[in-house]
């Protein structure tokens, strides 16, 4: 069994570093299979299973946000370390970081009412982006 832990410092390796770049240039949450197509089309040399792995510790290392598809699949985007929301198109899955005090304001005031601590979140909204609602 492997320390995986958010506060180990994770090796800075080839392919880690492809996987971050990629990441760093998308607006969309792209999902493992794309990112290695994606990746072996540029030039890259990188297994599927080197990506999954790539993602997943930096999913674990909170460097990427981690969404499922509507049929579970796991997509990923390099997103701001502070908390926020988004807001995704179902159509392109271009993704807009939101924050929400009202948001945030209610889920305390839920877990509250229930007798809940420690109390932690996601919030996703999903949409139609105005250019894909405008056939852009």
């Amino acid at each position: 069994m492997t320390d995986s832990t958010p506060d180990k410092p994770q090796r800075r390796t080839r392919q880690r570093t492809a996987v971050a770049a990629y990441l760093a240039g998308a607006q969309e949450f792209r999902t493992a299979q794309r990112i290695h197509e994606d990746l072996r089309a540029s030039g890259e040399t990188l297994g599927l299973a080197t990506v999954y792995r790539t993602l997943q510790a930096m999913a674990d290392a909170e460097e990427v946000d981690v969404l499922r598809t509507a049929d579970g699949e796991a997509s990923y985007r390099r997103c701001s370390p502070t908390h926020h929301h988004h807001l995704v198109c179902r159509t392109c899955r271009r993704a807009v970081e939101v924050t929400g005090k009202d948001i945030e304001a209610w889920a305390k005031r839920v877990a509250a009412e229930n007798g809940f601590t420690d109390v932690e979140h996601e919030v996703e909204v999903y949409g139609t982006c105005q250019d894909c609602a405008t056939g852009r």
